[in-house]
Formats: C-alpha cells, structure tokens, sequence
C-alpha cells in the first residue's frame, strides 16, 4: 500500500482502534487521526520516515508504527509496557498489510532501560534514525512521577531525531530539557487534543488540550 497524500494517510489511520482496555495509570488516549496523520506526514516531508528505522515509544495500538511503515519506513520498533495494546497493534498491522518484517513489536518497562539499545532485539535496528512518543503527560496521581523525563531521556539516547508531544503548559521547561541533553529543537507543532470521557473519573464528552510536538535533532 503506498500512501500519495496526507488525507490517504489519516483515513487509514482512522480505522486503527483505540486502546481496548485503557488504563489510568498509563494515561491511555489514543492520538486522533488528524494529528498523528500531520505529524507522520511532516516527518516524511522532512525525510525522517521514508527508508529510516524507526522507533514508535509508548505505541499503544500502533498508529504510529503502522502508519511509519506504509509511508516506506526501512524497520520500526514498536515498544509498549502493555500486553493488550500491543495485541491489538500487532493484529492491526496485519488487517491492514504491512509486511511483519518492516515491524517488531516488544513489550518493556521503560523505567528498566536507559536507551532503545538496552533491549534485547537481536539487531532488529542497526541505528534508530527517528523516534516518535506521545508520553504520559505525568498528571495522574496513580501514574509513575517524571514518566515524561525518562521519555525524554530515553528518546535522547536512542536516537537522532524525535518527535515528541508534550502539554503546551509544559513548553519551557521540556524545551530545556531537551537542550539540557544537547538536543536542538527544530520545529514545534501545536494543536487541540481531544480528551474523550474513557474513565470513571472524566465529566465531560471530551474536553480539549493544548499540546504541542516538538521535533528535536539529536547529531
């Protein structure tokens, strides 16, 4: 399947399910089709997906790997702490097409590594040329404490371009965190993210976030 525009892409997208039991402490929220589908396309447009390896952080159901390998990424490494979303994103995968060679999926703890080359993936990547995360913006009680840093630090370990989302509120402090590890920030790509009533503790339909992308070179 070979994607020739962006709307191509965020109708596949869209068909990509939600995580089939989300899960607080995790700060499970699926990436709406229109966002993921902008930042995959201005990364193909900058030349950090077609014929790169890439790594998907904290995939959950695997919109980014998936839609990383239909726009010609070499290999993706697809690395989740949850058994159930990565069930979901393997069998998604193949509804879909995508050669089960392009993708690897891998189930870790992020909190048990230091960077991507800790896990043992028997040289699936020869180097991570691009990683993309959504990380858990830390604001749950139940969550584990500076889960965004240790995203951060990861990602700045492990490869050479990053594309990570972050709260809007948090821009300063995560701009120089990334600088602080000697990355350079090259873009930052806002939107709207819609918070869709998913758990218990939510009042509203869905409420909408300010967030922002940023993209790091990490040379």
């Amino acid at each position: 399947m070979k994607i020739k525009r962006r709307k191509n892409l965020e109708m596949i997208i869209q068909n990509i399910s939600a995580h089939p039991n989300p899960k607080v402490e995790l700060e499970q929220y699926s990436t709406p089709a229109n966002i993921a589908s902008d930042i995959l396309w201005n990364g193909y447009t900058l030349g950090d997906i077609k014929d790169m390896n890439i790594v998907d952080l904290g995939c959950g159901t695997g919109i980014f790997s998936i839609s990383s390998a239909l726009l010609g990424a070499k290999k993706v490494l697809a690395i989740d702490i949850d058994e159930e979303s990565l069930k979901s994103a393997k069998k998604q995968s193949q509804h879909i097409g995508v050669d089960s060679e392009k993708i690897s999926f891998f189930q870790k703890d992020l909190c048990e590594i230091s960077s991507i080359q800790d896990l043992d993936i028997n040289g699936f990547l020869e180097k991570s040329n691009t990683l993309i995360q959504n990380p858990p913006f830390g604001s749950q009680e139940r969550g584990k404490k500076h889960i965004d840093r240790k995203f951060i630090e990861i990602a700045m370990e492990s490869a050479e371009v990053i594309y990570s989302f972050h709260m809007k509120s948090t821009h300063n402090f995560v701009y120089d965190y990334f600088e602080s590890l000697g990355g350079k920030i090259t873009h930052e790509f806002l939107y709207k993210f819609p918070i869709k009533k998913i758990y218990d503790f939510h009042n509203k339909e869905s409420v909408d976030v300010e967030v922002i992308v940023f993209r790091v070179e990490n040379f």
